[in-house]
C-alpha cells in the first residue's frame, strides 16, 4: 500500500490509521540477487516490487546542510581485489571486492583545528545549498500529499567522516573548541537551510544519520551528547518543527541503548534500524518508553536464514499486541543478508502479513523507507 504523509505522520505518532505498517527498509546485498534466481526468484521479488510492500510517497527537500566540497572521487588504484581512492571528503580508502561494497578509509582529512579551518567552508552557508525552483515543485508534491524530508549532518557521524572514530573520540577530550566549532557551524548552516526551505514548503521529517554504536554500545557516553551533540539538536529540530515538522528520525545502527535517553532529551521520536543482535529489542524498549518513540525496523533479519518455526517465532513475538495501534515501522532491521533463502522470505512476507491482518498481496511497488 502506498501511504501518504497525513496517514503516515499519524501512524508514526501513535495513531492508529486502521492498518499496520509492513516495509522493507533496505533491500537485499547485492551479492544476494545471484543466490536468488539460482533459486528461481522472479525479477520483480529479485525487485522487492513483488511483495506489496508499504511505503510512503516522499520527495526530498532541495536545501542541503551537507557538505560541498567540489571535489570528486579519484582512482590511485584498481585491481581485481581492490580499489584504492581519494574521495570527495579529501579521505584516501580501499574497497575490499569480495567482502565489502562500502571502502574503508585509510586516511582522514582532518587532525586538528588548523586542518578543519581548511574544509570549514565546505559546511558554511551560502546561497547555492538552496534550489528555489525545484523547492517550489516540492511544495506542489507536498500538497498532493508526499512527506516531505530534510537531512543535516550526524552530531558524531560528520566529524568522524573528517577525522576517523579514533581522533574523534580523543577529541572530545583533549581538543573540544574544534568539535565545538564543528557543532557551531553544522547548527548556523542548518539553521539557515531550513529557513529558507521552510519558506517555501512545509518540513514533516528531519532525518539524522550516526552510526555510532556497535554491538557492545555507543562510542560516546550521554554526557558527551548532552555536552556536544545536544545544542545542535535542539536548536535545528526547534526550527523543524516551527516549519511543521512532527518527525525527527535517527538511523543507527549498533547498541543505542545506554544513549536512548539522551537522544529523546535532543527531540530524536523516531529511531531505527535497532539491531537485535546487537541487543535492541522492540518489544522492551517499547515496554519501556511507551509512545515516546515511533521504532522502524527491529525484526532478525538472520532469522531468515534459519527455519520456518524461528521466523514465525520472531514474528509472532514482534508483532504481539504491545506492538500494534501506531508507532512502529515494521520491517527487517537491515538489509536482507545472504543465506537468506527465497523460500524463507516468501514465508516471512506471508506470515508477517498474516499476523497484521494485511490483505493478500495486490499490488507492484516497493520504496525504500530508510530515512
Amino acid at each position: 500500500m502506498i501511504w501518504n504523509r497525513e496517514q503516515y505522520i499519524a501512524h508514526c505518532n501513535f495513531e492508529f490509521t486502521g492498518r499496520e505498517f509492513f516495509c522493507e527498509l533496505f533491500g537485499p546485498l547485492h551479492t544476494l540477487e545471484a543466490e536468488w534466481r539460482r533459486q528461481g526468484a522472479t525479477e520483480k521479488e529479485i525487485a522487492m516490487t513483488a511483495f506489496d510492500w508499504d511505503y510512503v510517497m516522499r520527495t526530498g527537500l532541495s536545501g542541503t546542510t551537507h557538505p560541498i566540497t567540489g571535489k570528486s572521487t579519484v582512482i590511485l588504484e584498481d585491481t581485481p581485489e581492490y580499489t584504492i581512492s581519494i574521495d570527495r571528503m579529501g579521505r584516501k580508502q580501499k574497497l575490499i571486492k569480495k567482502s565489502a561494497t562500502i571502502p574503508l578509509p585509510m586516511e582522514y582529512p582532518v587532525k586538528c583545528m588548523d586542518d578543519w579551518l581548511k574544509v570549514k567552508h565546505w559546511y558554511e552557508f551560502s546561497e547555492n545549498r538552496i534550489d528555489v525552483e525545484k523547492l517550489k515543485h516540492q511544495k506542489e508534491l507536498h500538497d498532493k500529499g508526499y512527506l516531505t524530508l530534510i537531512s543535516i549532518p550526524g552530531g558524531f557521524d560528520e566529524p568522524r567522516q573528517l577525522m576517523g572514530e579514533e581522533d574523534l573520540c580523543i577529541a572530545y577530550y583533549d581538543d573540544p573548541e574544534l568539535i565545538e566549532d564543528m557543532m557551531t557551524t553544522f547548527t548556523d548552516t542548518a539553521l539557515k537551510v531550513l529557513e529558507r526551505v521552510g519558506e517555501i514548503v512545509p518540513i514533516d521529517n528531519l532525518c539524522v544519520h550516526e552510526d555510532m554504536a556497535g554491538k557492545s554500545g555507543p562510542l560516546i557516553g550521554p554526557n558527551l551528547i548532552s555536552e556536544f551533540i545536544a545544542p545542535y539538536y535542539q536548536k535545528v529540530w526547534d526550527c523543524a518543527r516551527s516549519y511543521g515538522a512532527k518527525i525527527f528520525s535517527q538511523d543507527s545502527d549498533g547498541n543505542m541503548n545506554p544513549i536512548i535517553d539522551a537522544f529523546l532529551d535532543c527531540g530524536v521520536n523516531c529511531f531505527f534500524p535497532l539491531e537485535p543482535a546487537a541487543g535492541m529489542d522492540i518489544v522492551e524498549i517499547r515496554k519501556k518508553y511507551g509512545n515516546k518513540m515511533c521504532l522502524k525496523g527491529g525484526i532478525d533479519k538472520h532469522v531468515l536464514r534459519r527455519d520456518k518455526d524461528a521466523i514465525r517465532a520472531e514474528l509472532e513475538y514482534k508483532m504481539s499486541d504491545v506492538m500494534l495501534g501506531g508507532g512502529t515501522i515494521f520491517s527487517l532491521d537491515h538489509r536482507i543478508p545472504n543465506g537468506v533463502s527465497i523460500e524463507n522470505y516468501r514465508f516471512y512476507v506471508e506470515y508477517g502479513r498474516k499476523l497484521l491482518g494485511l490483505p493478500p498481496i495486490s499490488e507492484e511497488g516497493w520504496g525504500r523507507m530508510a530515512f
